[in-house]
């Protein structure tokens, strides 16, 4: 098992970087477009439609995504971008305002809704994962380590502290320790790139805003999970689960500090 978990690791990093640093904006919208869609796929699963509506729902993403990458196609710097800003916008107000109800009430809504809410979940990802890229492919990366730095100093920190359990009914194993952990490690993380690349402090508090809603995104998915009796959102990837397993803070964080970055230059 072990072995597996390696072997697939290392070859979903060696694909990822490459595709990161050496792909055409065109190639790397495409890549991030196929796991956009593997995701959607895995949310159907998620969602508890009828196979009728899950394939509904499937054609439905397919027309989506080919839409929303024509107009990259056509227009990365105008319309493509304007649509991507209000689409992190409704990923900020969905991941800063509704998924913090969704969890603390348990809601488990009808299929159809649990459904459009992962469209929220996947689709501002997509645009982030184009826009960040386009922007410098070292600030996509910044970002997503700022989420991997958090998810392993969590994991360490619960497993070495944790005693008060975050979520029981939704994540047994997470802890507030490893909570406070991941934000100790993530205000490490963001001095180091204070000291290097000369980013302001505000900007460091703003990666513990991105660091608690990168718990909010993993929780999510975890409740869609339970709600759905799933260990994995799918066995895609052999050792770790499906697409939704590695990207769910992903989905949380990327579109906010994207919307972020697009205010601060003016491009919101």
């Amino acid at each position: 098992m072990l072995l597996t978990r390696v072997i697939t690791a290392v070859a979903v990093l060696v694909v990822l970087i490459g595709m990161l640093f050496f792909a055409t904006p065109t190639a790397w919208s495409l890549f991030v477009l196929a796991i956009a869609l593997l995701a959607c796929w895995e949310w159907s699963r998620l969602s508890g439609l009828g196979e009728g509506a899950q394939l509904a729902f499937l054609f439905a993403s397919g027309a989506l995504g080919a839409a929303f990458w024509l107009l990259y196609a056509r227009d990365p710097e105008g319309l493509f971008v304007s649509f991507a800003s209000r689409a992190f916008l409704a990923a900020a107000i969905f991941w800063i305002l509704v998924a913090p109800l969704w969890l603390a009430r348990h809601m488990r809504p009808l299929p159809w809704l649990c459904a459009l809410a992962g469209w929220i979940v996947v689709w501002p990802t997509w645009f982030a994962f184009v826009v960040l890229h386009d922007a410098s492919p070292w600030l996509l990366l910044a970002t997503a380590a700022l989420v991997w730095i958090a998810d392993i100093a969590a994991y360490f920190t619960g497993r070495a502290f944790g005693s008060r359990k975050l979520a029981p009914a939704i994540s047994p194993g997470k802890t507030w320790e490893g909570v406070y952990g991941a934000v100790a490690a993530v205000i490490a993380y963001g001095a180091v790139l204070a000291a290097t690349t000369g980013i302001g402090w505000a900007s460091v508090g703003f990666m513990v805003v991105l660091a608690a809603l990168s718990v909010v995104g993993d929780l999510f998915e975890s409740w869609m999970k339970r709600g759905a009796g799933l260990k994995d959102s799918s066995g895609l990837l052999p050792g770790h689960g499906g697409v939704l397993d590695r990207i769910d803070a992903l989905t949380s964080t990327l579109p906010v500090a994207a919307l972020a970055i697009a205010l601060r230059a003016g491009t919101a």
